[in-house]
């Protein structure tokens, strides 16, 4: 949400200079009128007229031109497109230098999908989940995740120890949980305090 106040001799010229200072059409604006002005003999007399024009803006498109700025500053000419299914906004990011924005094992795609987070959530005034992805890393990455969840769930078994994995952000520890929730000699929890929080696989004994 953006705020200008603004004054003009008229209170239609005081809407039209708060738009453009806002950089926004009066369909998307919320006027409220704090001084209708007074006309008066030359200048004698005369008051200008002073408005408050509230704006409204949309997560999404804050969201998108966040992505986008971030993206410019790391020497990445991004396209996005978004999908939005309930409180769920997934943004699929595409482009050349592309593998930039996933960094190592995802987590430059993380790290912005957190900020996007906070940005889309700052305009919104309904939570939101954010989705971040690109070149279907995700998809790849939960393959990848399925497979080490029973590597390591059959070593748990088979030592007779618990297994520690490596920190990983709330949804991609969902993917080990939902992986290995059929597997009745294991058993698996999340520990530690972010951004260190992990699974344990447990032997269930």
């Amino acid at each position: 949400m953006k705020q200008v106040t603004a004054t003009g001799q008229t209170v239609d010229e005081a809407v039209k200079s708060a738009l453009a200072q806002l950089q926004a059409t009066k369909d998307r604006a919320e006027v409220s009128i704090i001084d209708e002005g007074k006309k008066g003999i030359f200048v004698f007399g005369s008051r200008p007229a002073v408005v408050k024009v509230t704006v409204k803006l949309d997560p999404i498109e804050e969201a998108k031109k966040f992505l986008v700025d971030v993206s410019e500053k790391m020497g990445v000419k991004v396209e996005i497109e978004v999908l939005r299914e309930g409180k769920q906004v997934q943004f699929i990011l595409s482009g050349e230098k592309i593998a930039l924005l996933i960094g190592k094992r995802g987590q430059t795609l993380n790290s912005l999908q957190y900020l996007t987070q906070l940005v889309i959530n700052r305009y919104s005034e309904q939570y939101l989940n954010v989705l971040l992805d690109a070149e279907n890393y995700r998809a790849r990455r939960n393959e990848t995740l399925v497979q080490l969840a029973e590597r390591l769930a059959h070593k748990a078994v088979r030592t007779g120890q618990k297994v520690a994995l490596e920190p990983m952000p709330s949804y991609e520890r969902k993917v080990i949980h939902t992986a290995l929730m059929e597997n009745h000699r294991i058993k698996t929890y999340s520990d530690g305090v972010e951004p260190n929080r992990h699974i344990v696989i447990a032997p269930v004994k």
